[in-house]
Protein backbone atom coordinates (compact mmCIF):
# COMPACT_ATOMS: atom_id res chain seq x y z
CA UNK A 1 0.00 0.00 0.00
CA UNK A 2 1.42 3.37 -1.06
CA UNK A 3 0.02 6.65 0.26
CA UNK A 4 0.63 10.34 -0.39
CA UNK A 5 1.00 12.17 2.91
CA UNK A 6 -1.28 15.09 3.78
CA UNK A 7 0.78 18.28 3.56
CA UNK A 8 -0.70 21.73 4.07
CA UNK A 9 -0.23 23.95 1.04
CA UNK A 10 0.97 21.11 -1.14
CA UNK A 11 -1.40 18.15 -1.46
CA UNK A 12 -4.30 20.00 -3.02
CA UNK A 13 -6.51 18.46 -5.68
CA UNK A 14 -4.18 19.43 -8.52
CA UNK A 15 -1.13 17.78 -6.95
CA UNK A 16 -3.14 14.70 -6.01
CA UNK A 17 -4.26 14.37 -9.63
CA UNK A 18 -0.65 14.64 -10.78
CA UNK A 19 0.39 11.91 -8.36
CA UNK A 20 -2.39 9.64 -9.61
CA UNK A 21 -1.23 10.20 -13.20
CA UNK A 22 2.27 8.92 -12.46
CA UNK A 23 1.38 6.33 -9.79
CA UNK A 24 -2.25 5.24 -10.18
CA UNK A 25 -2.32 2.87 -7.20
CA UNK A 26 -1.44 5.67 -4.75
CA UNK A 27 -3.97 6.39 -2.02
CA UNK A 28 -4.18 10.16 -1.67
CA UNK A 29 -4.91 12.07 1.53
CA UNK A 30 -6.08 15.67 1.52
CA UNK A 31 -4.42 18.56 3.26
CA UNK A 32 -5.44 18.76 6.90
CA UNK A 33 -8.95 20.21 7.05
CA UNK A 34 -10.51 21.83 10.10
CA UNK A 35 -13.38 19.92 11.72
CA UNK A 36 -14.41 23.25 13.27
CA UNK A 37 -14.47 24.86 9.83
CA UNK A 38 -16.71 22.11 8.48
CA UNK A 39 -18.99 22.35 11.53
CA UNK A 40 -19.57 26.05 10.85
CA UNK A 41 -19.62 25.74 7.07
CA UNK A 42 -16.63 27.98 6.43
CA UNK A 43 -16.36 28.75 2.72
CA UNK A 44 -12.60 28.33 2.49
CA UNK A 45 -12.73 25.12 4.54
CA UNK A 46 -15.40 23.59 2.33
CA UNK A 47 -13.31 24.37 -0.76
CA UNK A 48 -10.66 21.98 0.56
CA UNK A 49 -13.22 19.18 0.32
CA UNK A 50 -13.59 19.36 -3.47
CA UNK A 51 -11.91 16.61 -5.44
CA UNK A 52 -11.82 14.97 -8.85
CA UNK A 53 -13.00 11.40 -9.44
CA UNK A 54 -9.52 10.51 -10.69
CA UNK A 55 -8.19 10.98 -7.15
CA UNK A 56 -10.06 7.99 -5.73
CA UNK A 57 -9.69 6.38 -3.32
CA UNK A 58 -9.51 9.71 -1.50
CA UNK A 59 -9.05 10.07 2.23
CA UNK A 60 -10.04 13.35 3.91
CA UNK A 61 -7.85 14.31 6.85
CA UNK A 62 -9.51 16.21 9.70
CA UNK A 63 -7.96 18.13 12.57
CA UNK A 64 -9.46 19.66 15.68
CA UNK A 65 -10.01 18.94 19.37
CA UNK A 66 -13.78 18.77 19.90
CA UNK A 67 -15.27 15.28 19.47
CA UNK A 68 -18.72 16.67 18.64
CA UNK A 69 -17.26 18.70 15.78
CA UNK A 70 -15.54 15.60 14.42
CA UNK A 71 -18.94 13.90 14.44
CA UNK A 72 -20.47 16.60 12.24
CA UNK A 73 -17.40 16.75 10.02
CA UNK A 74 -17.36 12.99 9.52
CA UNK A 75 -21.00 12.97 8.43
CA UNK A 76 -20.35 15.87 6.04
CA UNK A 77 -17.31 14.18 4.52
CA UNK A 78 -19.31 11.00 4.02
CA UNK A 79 -22.15 12.90 2.35
CA UNK A 80 -19.70 14.49 -0.09
CA UNK A 81 -18.55 11.08 -1.30
CA UNK A 82 -15.05 10.68 0.13
CA UNK A 83 -13.70 7.16 0.60
CA UNK A 84 -12.30 7.48 4.11
CA UNK A 85 -11.41 9.79 6.98
CA UNK A 86 -8.05 10.28 8.66
CA UNK A 87 -7.62 12.07 11.98
CA UNK A 88 -4.58 14.31 12.28
CA UNK A 89 -2.61 13.59 15.44
CA UNK A 90 0.75 14.15 13.81
CA UNK A 91 1.11 17.77 12.68
CA UNK A 92 3.97 19.46 14.63
CA UNK A 93 3.37 23.02 13.38
CA UNK A 94 3.36 25.49 16.27
CA UNK A 95 0.17 27.25 15.21
CA UNK A 96 -1.57 23.86 15.13
CA UNK A 97 -0.35 22.38 18.43
CA UNK A 98 -0.79 25.73 20.21
CA UNK A 99 -4.54 25.17 19.92
CA UNK A 100 -4.28 21.54 21.12
CA UNK A 101 -4.75 20.30 17.58
CA UNK A 102 -2.62 17.89 15.57
CA UNK A 103 0.09 16.07 17.51
CA UNK A 104 -0.75 18.00 20.70
CA UNK A 105 -3.57 15.47 21.13
CA UNK A 106 -0.90 12.92 22.01
CA UNK A 107 -0.60 14.74 25.36
CA UNK A 108 -4.31 14.14 26.03
CA UNK A 109 -4.79 10.39 25.47
CA UNK A 110 -8.36 10.29 26.81
CA UNK A 111 -9.43 13.11 24.51
CA UNK A 112 -7.59 11.53 21.58
CA UNK A 113 -9.39 8.24 22.14
CA UNK A 114 -12.75 10.01 22.49
CA UNK A 115 -12.21 11.82 19.18
CA UNK A 116 -11.33 8.53 17.50
CA UNK A 117 -14.35 6.72 18.94
CA UNK A 118 -16.79 9.54 18.19
CA UNK A 119 -15.60 9.80 14.59
CA UNK A 120 -15.87 6.04 14.06
CA UNK A 121 -19.39 5.98 15.48
CA UNK A 122 -20.50 8.93 13.33
CA UNK A 123 -19.76 7.48 9.89
CA UNK A 124 -19.81 4.34 7.80
CA UNK A 125 -16.50 5.34 6.24
CA UNK A 126 -13.28 3.71 7.44
CA UNK A 127 -11.46 5.94 9.91
CA UNK A 128 -7.69 6.03 10.36
CA UNK A 129 -5.24 8.09 12.40
CA UNK A 130 -1.90 9.66 11.48
CA UNK A 131 0.31 10.28 14.50
CA UNK A 132 3.88 10.69 15.72
CA UNK A 133 5.75 8.38 18.10
CA UNK A 134 5.41 10.92 20.89
CA UNK A 135 5.15 14.59 21.78
CA UNK A 136 8.30 15.63 23.66
CA UNK A 137 9.79 12.17 23.92
CA UNK A 138 9.07 8.59 22.96
CA UNK A 139 7.69 6.58 25.87
CA UNK A 140 7.16 2.97 24.81
CA UNK A 141 4.53 2.09 27.42
CA UNK A 142 2.52 5.25 26.76
CA UNK A 143 2.84 4.71 23.00
CA UNK A 144 1.59 1.11 23.11
CA UNK A 145 -1.34 1.92 25.39
CA UNK A 146 -2.36 4.82 23.17
CA UNK A 147 -2.30 2.95 19.88
CA UNK A 148 -4.17 0.02 21.43
CA UNK A 149 -6.84 2.42 22.66
CA UNK A 150 -7.21 3.68 19.09
CA UNK A 151 -7.70 0.16 17.79
CA UNK A 152 -10.32 -0.51 20.48
CA UNK A 153 -12.06 2.70 19.45
CA UNK A 154 -12.57 1.16 16.01
CA UNK A 155 -10.07 2.79 13.69
CA UNK A 156 -9.19 0.74 10.61
CA UNK A 157 -5.55 1.77 10.08
CA UNK A 158 -2.76 3.70 11.76
CA UNK A 159 -0.01 5.74 10.10
CA UNK A 160 2.99 6.57 12.25
CA UNK A 161 5.69 9.15 11.57
CA UNK A 162 8.93 8.10 13.24
CA UNK A 163 9.67 11.39 15.00
CA UNK A 164 8.35 13.19 18.06
CA UNK A 165 6.61 16.54 17.81
CA UNK A 166 9.62 18.15 19.51
CA UNK A 167 11.85 16.92 16.67
CA UNK A 168 9.68 18.46 13.97
CA UNK A 169 11.45 17.31 10.82
CA UNK A 170 14.95 17.41 12.32
CA UNK A 171 17.15 14.43 12.96
CA UNK A 172 16.36 10.98 11.63
CA UNK A 173 13.02 9.19 11.75
CA UNK A 174 13.05 6.19 14.10
CA UNK A 175 11.13 3.30 12.59
CA UNK A 176 11.56 0.89 15.52
CA UNK A 177 8.39 2.15 17.28
CA UNK A 178 6.50 1.70 14.00
CA UNK A 179 7.59 -1.93 13.72
CA UNK A 180 6.73 -2.41 17.39
CA UNK A 181 3.25 -1.04 16.76
CA UNK A 182 2.71 -3.68 14.08
CA UNK A 183 3.41 -6.40 16.65
CA UNK A 184 0.80 -5.00 19.04
CA UNK A 185 -2.03 -4.25 16.59
CA UNK A 186 -4.17 -6.31 14.24
CA UNK A 187 -5.12 -3.33 12.04
CA UNK A 188 -2.89 -2.15 9.16
CA UNK A 189 0.14 -0.09 10.20
CA UNK A 190 1.72 2.36 7.74
CA UNK A 191 5.18 3.85 8.15
CA UNK A 192 6.18 7.43 7.39
CA UNK A 193 9.40 9.42 7.61
CA UNK A 194 12.57 9.91 5.56
CA UNK A 195 11.54 7.82 2.54
CA UNK A 196 13.52 9.46 -0.26
CA UNK A 197 13.97 6.60 -2.74
CA UNK A 198 12.41 3.37 -3.94
CA UNK A 199 15.21 1.36 -2.36
CA UNK A 200 14.67 2.95 1.05
CA UNK A 201 10.93 2.29 0.74
CA UNK A 202 11.53 -1.41 0.04
CA UNK A 203 13.98 -1.67 2.92
CA UNK A 204 11.69 0.09 5.37
CA UNK A 205 8.51 -1.78 4.48
CA UNK A 206 9.41 -5.10 6.17
CA UNK A 207 6.17 -6.48 7.67
CA UNK A 208 4.31 -3.18 7.62
CA UNK A 209 1.16 -2.78 5.54
CA UNK A 210 2.15 0.35 3.69
CA UNK A 211 4.44 3.31 3.18
CA UNK A 212 3.44 6.99 3.22
CA UNK A 213 5.55 9.51 1.28
CA UNK A 214 5.58 13.22 1.99
CA UNK A 215 8.27 15.83 1.43
CA UNK A 216 10.21 13.66 -1.06
CA UNK A 217 7.45 14.37 -3.61
CA UNK A 218 8.20 18.12 -3.69
CA UNK A 219 9.34 18.78 -7.25
CA UNK A 220 9.51 15.03 -7.75
CA UNK A 221 6.12 13.33 -8.14
CA UNK A 222 7.91 10.65 -10.17
CA UNK A 223 9.29 9.17 -6.96
CA UNK A 224 5.82 7.74 -6.34
CA UNK A 225 5.97 5.83 -9.61
CA UNK A 226 9.42 4.50 -8.70
CA UNK A 227 8.23 3.32 -5.30
CA UNK A 228 4.98 1.93 -6.72
CA UNK A 229 6.98 -0.17 -9.19
CA UNK A 230 9.56 -1.26 -6.61
CA UNK A 231 6.91 -2.47 -4.17
CA UNK A 232 5.44 -4.57 -6.99
CA UNK A 233 8.83 -5.95 -7.96
CA UNK A 234 8.88 -3.97 -11.18
CA UNK A 235 11.12 -1.25 -12.60
CA UNK A 236 10.13 2.27 -13.54
CA UNK A 237 12.17 4.44 -15.86
CA UNK A 238 11.75 7.99 -14.71
CA UNK A 239 12.22 11.05 -16.98
CA UNK A 240 15.95 11.63 -17.22
CA UNK A 241 15.91 15.30 -18.10
CA UNK A 242 13.97 18.42 -17.25
CA UNK A 243 12.79 18.58 -20.87
CA UNK A 244 11.02 15.25 -20.39
CA UNK A 245 9.42 16.50 -17.18
CA UNK A 246 8.03 19.76 -18.58
CA UNK A 247 4.75 18.32 -19.98
CA UNK A 248 3.72 17.03 -16.54
CA UNK A 249 4.85 20.24 -14.86
CA UNK A 250 2.68 22.30 -17.19
CA UNK A 251 -0.22 19.90 -16.64
CA UNK A 252 0.20 20.42 -12.91
CA UNK A 253 0.08 24.19 -13.41
CA UNK A 254 -3.02 23.93 -15.59
CA UNK A 255 -4.82 21.76 -13.04
CA UNK A 256 -3.88 24.08 -10.16
CA UNK A 257 -5.28 27.14 -11.89
CA UNK A 258 -8.29 25.31 -13.31
CA UNK A 259 -9.32 23.87 -9.93
CA UNK A 260 -8.48 26.77 -7.61
CA UNK A 261 -8.11 29.93 -9.69
CA UNK A 262 -5.73 32.53 -8.31
CA UNK A 263 -5.25 30.57 -5.08
CA UNK A 264 -4.09 27.66 -7.19
CA UNK A 265 -1.71 29.92 -9.09
CA UNK A 266 -0.18 31.22 -5.87
CA UNK A 267 0.18 27.70 -4.48
CA UNK A 268 1.74 26.59 -7.76
CA UNK A 269 4.57 29.08 -7.49
CA UNK A 270 6.37 27.07 -4.81
CA UNK A 271 5.88 23.85 -6.77
CA UNK A 272 7.45 25.45 -9.84
CA UNK A 273 10.47 26.52 -7.81
CA UNK A 274 11.05 22.93 -6.66
CA UNK A 275 10.75 21.53 -10.19
CA UNK A 276 13.40 23.81 -11.72
CA UNK A 277 16.94 23.09 -10.58
CA UNK A 278 20.24 21.57 -11.59
CA UNK A 279 21.20 23.60 -14.64
CA UNK A 280 22.88 26.90 -15.42
CA UNK A 281 20.69 29.95 -14.71
CA UNK A 282 18.12 27.76 -12.91
CA UNK A 283 18.03 30.20 -10.00
CA UNK A 284 17.15 33.08 -12.33
CA UNK A 285 14.24 31.10 -13.79
CA UNK A 286 13.06 30.17 -10.28
CA UNK A 287 13.10 33.82 -9.35
CA UNK A 288 10.68 34.53 -12.18
CA UNK A 289 8.51 31.45 -11.59
CA UNK A 290 7.74 32.43 -7.99
CA UNK A 291 6.20 35.66 -9.31
CA UNK A 292 4.15 34.33 -12.24
CA UNK A 293 0.66 35.72 -12.75
CA UNK A 294 -0.86 33.37 -15.34
CA UNK A 295 -0.64 29.97 -16.98
CA UNK A 296 0.47 31.68 -20.19
CA UNK A 297 3.42 33.24 -18.36
CA UNK A 298 4.38 29.86 -16.94
CA UNK A 299 4.25 28.29 -20.40
CA UNK A 300 6.39 31.08 -21.84
CA UNK A 301 9.06 30.72 -19.16
CA UNK A 302 9.27 26.99 -19.77
CA UNK A 303 9.75 27.62 -23.48
CA UNK A 304 12.73 29.76 -22.50
CA UNK A 305 13.96 27.01 -20.19
CA UNK A 306 13.82 24.50 -23.05
CA UNK A 307 15.92 26.83 -25.22
CA UNK A 308 18.42 27.32 -22.39
CA UNK A 309 18.70 23.58 -21.91
CA UNK A 310 19.27 22.99 -25.62
CA UNK A 311 22.07 25.56 -25.67
CA UNK A 312 23.78 23.95 -22.69
CA UNK A 313 23.94 20.51 -24.36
Amino acid sequence: MLLLAPMAGYTDSAFRQVIKKVAPSTICVTELISADGIKFGGKRTMEYLTFDESERPLIVQLFGKKPEFFSVAAQTVESLGADGIDINMGCPARKVIHSLHGSALLTKPCLAEEIARTTVESTKLPVSIKMRVGFKDYDEDHFIKLIQSFEKAGIKALTIHGRTTKQGFLGTADWDPIYLAKKHLSIPVIGNGDITSAQIAKTRLKDLDGIMIGRATFGNPWIMAEIEAALKGKKYTRPKSLEEKIPLILEHARLAIETSGRKGLLEMRKHLATYVKGFEHASAFRGRLVRVESLEEIQEIFKEIEVALERSE
